[in-house]
């Protein structure tokens, strides 16, 4: 790209309105292909590396490769693809976006998944025929740590400072076995609704393989029209997400007619004070969440813990959760809210697959499985990739189960699903995402 044209592109970035103050654009068509130019798109060469002054480029040291099919439409004449995922970050304020990017290859077939932000899977093994293309559209809700309209921020714990999802930009990561990326369109858009969700490390955006959680599955079932803002981290309780500013987050950017999933309890079940305990604190907590959501027009849902895995010796799974979900019942029933079982659910779907095969949803691997992991992991309670999409299918068939008016934003053709039927761990594939190492707790 030359200066001349790099220094353009730059001045459209900035907007200044009337009182001289700055908005940054929000607003990007980009295209990939290496030899023509597509009118209205910036042409991104796949040298470009992200930096804050272009404010979009390939990011964390990927290189993709740029192809060229020399076809007679400059969107679908070439693409950029690698045979290692590939990151692409675009500087963009906080708010939600409507995204659509164009795949395929006039002369083969494709295979592209697509990631947002901490592994937040948006896009799942999308296929193209040989000279056949197609448009992925979504809407993605991007944050930063400050809380508008105060001096104050999300309390963040230090392995959150470096994560994707509280960064100032979108970040895209493009995978599978021939991932063609055609064009991609960002657009700043108000008018959608917003799922929040709080919780601990069986919801967040887990940076790290194998772990995964059922709130970075969920968008994968989402269409156009509806954005999911993660705000649970590993480790939060009800008390703990109160005192890090996470629900004045959540009240800071919420709007009417947004919903708040709320699935909390491994945590709470470890505070021991004269105040603490299902039926006190949790409960007392549980109803504020509730409440101020509603005050402003919100549709809360309450979510009962997911089980751990933990059988008997008859291959039923005991109750390691105490009466938290109990009371989380109680909170849902009393002050009439939607209320997903996710705790009856899980026990279905573990004691369906028995105490061996249940060994598939969790964190559970010898050693050496994974990239730099030297030590076997055996982790009952935080889940794979597996694990982790079969709760989010749990998580949809309670809002169908609900009724809630969310539903209508579901993907079409989504069958019904049965915890005690699940899908075959066998057949389940999703690629490892190379942005962190493993860690190992």
């Amino acid at each position: 790209m030359n200066k001349l044209k790099i220094l353009f592109l730059n001045l459209t970035i900035v907007i200044f309105t009337l009182n001289g103050s700055a908005q940054v654009h929000s607003n990007y068509k980009f295209s990939f292909g290496p030899a023509k130019e597509a009118p209205g798109y910036i042409k991104v060469d796949a040298s470009q590396k992200y930096s804050d002054e272009a404010r979009y480029g390939f990011d964390f040291g990927t290189i993709p490769f740029a192809v060229d099919r020399d076809g007679n439409k400059p969107l679908t004449s070439g693409f950029c693809t690698s045979d290692r995922p590939f990151f692409f970050s675009v500087k963009l304020p906080e708010g939600n976006y409507n995204i659509k990017i164009v795949v395929g290859d006039l002369k083969e077939a494709s295979l592209t998944t697509v990631r947002a932000e901490s592994r937040r899977l948006i896009f799942e093994k999308i296929k193209t025929e040989r000279g056949k293309f197609r448009k992925l559209e979504a809407t993605i809700n991007i944050r930063i740590p400050g809380i508008l309209n105060t001096n104050e921020e999300v309390k963040r714990k230090p392995r959150e400072q470096n994560k994707l999802d509280w960064d100032d930009k979108l970040t895209f990561e493009f995978t599978d076995k021939h991932p063609c990326i055609c064009a991609l369109e960002i657009t700043r858009i108000e008018k959608v609704v917003t799922v929040f969700l709080a919780g601990n490390s069986t919801v967040v955006d887990q940076d790290d393989d194998p772990w995964a959680s059922w709130g970075q599955m969920f968008p994968r079932f989402l269409k156009q029209g509806v954005a999911v803002s993660n705000q649970a981290e590993s480790g939060l309780s009800l008390g703990s997400f109160l005192s890090s500013n996470r629900l004045k987050k959540v009240m800071s950017m919420m709007k009417p007619n947004d919903y708040l999933f709320i699935e909390f309890g491994h945590n709470d079940q470890k505070e021991k004070g004269p105040d603490d305990g299902a039926f006190k604190s949790y409960t007392e907590r549980m109803k504020l969440f509730v409440n101020e959501f509603r005050q402003k027009g919100g549709n809360p849902v309450i979510v009962s813990p997911a089980n751990r895995r933990s059988f008997d010796e008859n291959g039923k799974i005991t109750n390691s959760l105490g009466d938290y979900p109990e009371a989380a019942r109680q909170v849902a029933k009393e002050l009439k809210v939607p209320f997903i079982d996710l705790n009856a659910m899980t026990k279905t779907l573990y004691e369906s697959l028995g105490p061996d095969q249940s060994k598939n949803l969790f964190v559970i691997y010898q050693a050496n499985t994974f990239p730099d992991q030297k030590d076997a992991l055996n982790d009952n309670t935080h889940f794979n990739s597996y694990g982790a999409y079969q709760l989010a299918k749990c998580i949809i068939k309670g809002i169908k189960e609900n009724n809630l008016g969310l539903k209508k934003y579901l993907i079409k053709g989504l069958p019904d699903y049965n915890p005690a039927q699940p899908d075959t761990f066998e057949t389940f594939s999703q690629p490892l995402s190379p942005h962190s190492p493993v860690v190992i707790n």
